[in-house]
């Protein structure tokens, strides 16, 4: 038996015109109206996917980038076979939630809203993320512990994504180089923020109170946790897996392994962009990954995934 899953992703594939697929979709068409009338702080959605500058600032990019992947499901969920499995990045766990019927897409989005915020304010000194490839996960621990910095995700078994004080990451830059492993290479993240580390401690309250003041309802479609790929339908182990990635470290490789091992036989990444179905296709190459960024119709997502289902 053919299974499906769907990928929720996180920042840094945001682009001005990611709403253009769902558009061609009349409830999802109400929802982005919607979405992108709502103010944060000065400015209101819409302002920023204008904005190349506000785009990639935190506190509009969390509640954008859920609100792309909720009207991109909302336009294509009526015509897509329920998913055995949803998987969210960073914050599309929160969006996976929304998908896998736990919470209400409004909620989501102003649970995405406020959680951009509260990590926001966390943020007194400039901070960086960093994606390091080539170097065993050990090594990239140890490294980053020296030069107090944080491993916030790990993608694979030499890949990873480090976090920090921006002049920590700097002054540790030129030390990469010199690990052991091969090709090793360090790429910069369109985050400016040090997600899933310790120095997002002081935004934990606030999101825990964020998350018991929305309703919650238990799923049938299992959402897998961010820190330790584990299966999660019911309210209690929702909030406190959320709340637990905000500050410890995004286990993906292990949420892609989960993913293979319950026997997913295709997915489809719901945007924007397509780096979580090119990372799946690349770990578990018997599952066939496709992202809707990959198609111009919806006609076009929906006839891929039956005939995914079909074979």
């Amino acid at each position: 038996m053919n299974k499906f899953a769907l990928l929720c992703p996180g920042q840094g594939a945001q682009f001005a015109d990611m709403f253009t697929l769902a558009e061609q979709h009349k409830q999802a068409v109400s929802f982005v109206k919607d979405v992108l009338s709502q103010a944060v702080q000065q400015h209101t959605l819409a302002d920023a996917l204008s904005s190349p500058d506000l785009l990639f600032d935190n506190r509009y990019a969390q509640p954008l980038i859920v609100a792309t992947t909720l009207a991109n499901w909302l336009a294509l969920r009526d015509n897509l076979p329920t998913p055995d499995l949803v998987a969210g990045y960073s914050v599309g766990e929160i969006s996976a939630h929304a998908v896998s019927g736990s919470m209400d897409v409004q909620a989501a989005l102003q649970l995405a809203t406020t959680r951009a915020a509260l990590m926001q304010a966390c943020v007194h000194e400039p901070q960086r993320m960093l994606a390091v490839s080539g170097i065993a996960i050990i090594d990239v621990q140890e490294f980053a512990a020296s030069h107090d910095l944080h491993v916030a995700i790990i993608t694979a078994d030499n890949k990873a994504i480090i976090a920090g004080l921006a002049d920590k990451i700097s002054a540790a830059i030129p030390e990469i180089a010199k690990l052991p492993g091969h090709d090793v290479t360090h790429t910069e993240i369109a985050v400016h923020i040090a997600s899933h580390t310790p120095l997002m401690l002081t935004a934990a309250p606030g999101f825990a109170q964020a998350l018991n003041d929305i309703p919650l309802h238990e799923s049938d479609t299992p959402v897998l946790a961010g820190i330790n790929a584990e299966k999660v339908t019911e309210p209690a182990t929702i909030r406190s897996s959320l709340l637990a990635q905000l500050t410890q470290t995004i286990h993906w490789h292990a949420c892609m392994d989960a993913l293979a091992e319950n026997g997913i036989s295709h997915a489809l990444e719901l945007g924007p962009g397509s780096a979580l179905s090119k990372m799946l296709q690349a770990r578990h190459p018997q599952i066939a990954c496709r992202s809707i960024a990959d198609f111009r119709s919806l006609e076009g997502v929906v006839h891929w995934v039956q005939r995914q289902s079909e074979n």
